[in-house]
């Protein structure tokens, strides 16, 4: 490379500061990238929670009528309002930002428990085709390999949240750190 005003070759030091600057500009896009995936991660998994308890709320003796054919009749209601206060729980502590993490495990395990259920439905107790009742009434879905496959896929930003936000979190602390040496402290 060469100077345009000298037309030799640049020194070395702004080689270093060039190549720095490209390498400081491709990060700041992989953290912006990053940062836009977790939100819409986020924030998308905090609707999708938002909307699954709304519409069970919605369609509430439909959901328990749904349920009788999942759990034993004393465990009915039970069970329906703690699926929907779990859901509701997932999705607030997915908005709330200091517990974003703790909310992304919690719809992970959430996930997988829902998943390891319709399995066990269909594979070990041999259960009829059912309306699984993921969204109430109003999106109608088989009980099965596919609902399993849907909640294994919603892992995926469930991981972004999870994984994602520390890194974030550990960059924007790093930006901010003095840049030059240690600071010294003022001892008398």
């Amino acid at each position: 490379m060469h100077s345009p005003v000298s037309n030799g070759p640049l020194p070395p030091a702004v080689l270093f500061r060039a190549e720095v600057s490209y390498t400081n500009q491709t990060a700041m896009r992989g953290r912006t990238l990053l940062r836009l995936l977790v939100h819409v991660s986020r924030f998308g998994l905090a609707a999708l929670f938002l909307f699954a308890a709304g519409a069970k709320l919605f369609t509430v003796r439909d959901f328990a009528a749904n349920l009788s054919n999942l759990v034993e009749g004393r465990w009915v209601w039970p069970v329906a309002v703690a699926v929907i206060t779990s859901e509701l729980t997932a999705a607030a502590l997915l908005l709330w930002p200091r517990t974003a993490r703790l909310g992304a495990l919690f719809a992970s395990a959430l996930l997988v428990t829902f998943a390891a259920y319709a399995l066990y439905y269909v594979y070990v107790l041999h259960g009829e085709p059912l309306e699984c009742g993921c969204f109430g009434r109003l999106i109608a879905s088989q009980l099965g390999v596919a609902t399993a496959l849907r909640n294994l896929a919603f892992l995926v930003p469930a991981a972004l949240v999870l994984f994602g936000l520390p890194r974030l979190t550990r960059d924007n602390q790093t930006a901010r750190a003095p840049r030059h040496g240690r600071v010294e402290s003022s001892r008398s």
